[in-house]
């Protein structure tokens, strides 16, 4: 949590307080940060040992769970690319694609190839999907 402070970003901060609250009522300040600690230390030992009394075993297999994978970003990745095995290659500017479906030697068959629209029929229209 304070990975990025420094020693001399503490001095700075140390001096400030000094400067901020006076000799006289620092030291009483500090104890009472000391108890407030304190007390919120053991508020969290008191809620993780709830915790592990209410759910037993299964408090041992959440502290495997790696949060990360419910990132958003990440969740949605994987449901959308998770069925993907082939790459996809776009069409040309004719509109057909290059290779949808290749056969075993490699090749694409007539049959598999999209073919450009006619301009004159109008697209497809779905009523129950506006």
């Amino acid at each position: 949590m304070f990975d990025s402070i420094g020693w001399g970003e503490i001095v700075v901060l140390a001096l400030a307080a000094l400067f901020i609250f006076g000799p006289e009522r620092l030291p009483t300040l500090a104890k009472d940060a000391a108890a407030g600690l304190k007390k919120a230390r053991e508020a969290i030992t008191g809620v993780r040992g709830q915790l592990h009394e209410s759910l037993g075993d299964d408090f041992d297999h959440l502290r495997d769970v790696d949060l990360r994978q419910y990132h958003p970003k990440t969740f949605i990745r994987q449901q959308l690319l998770a069925d993907d095995d082939t790459p996809v290659r776009r069409g040309s500017a004719s509109g057909t694609t290059g290779a949808t479906a290749a056969t075993a030697a490699g090749r694409v068959r007539p049959s598999q190839r999209t073919r450009a629209r006619d301009s004159a029929t109008p697209p497809p229209f779905d009523p129950d999907a506006t």
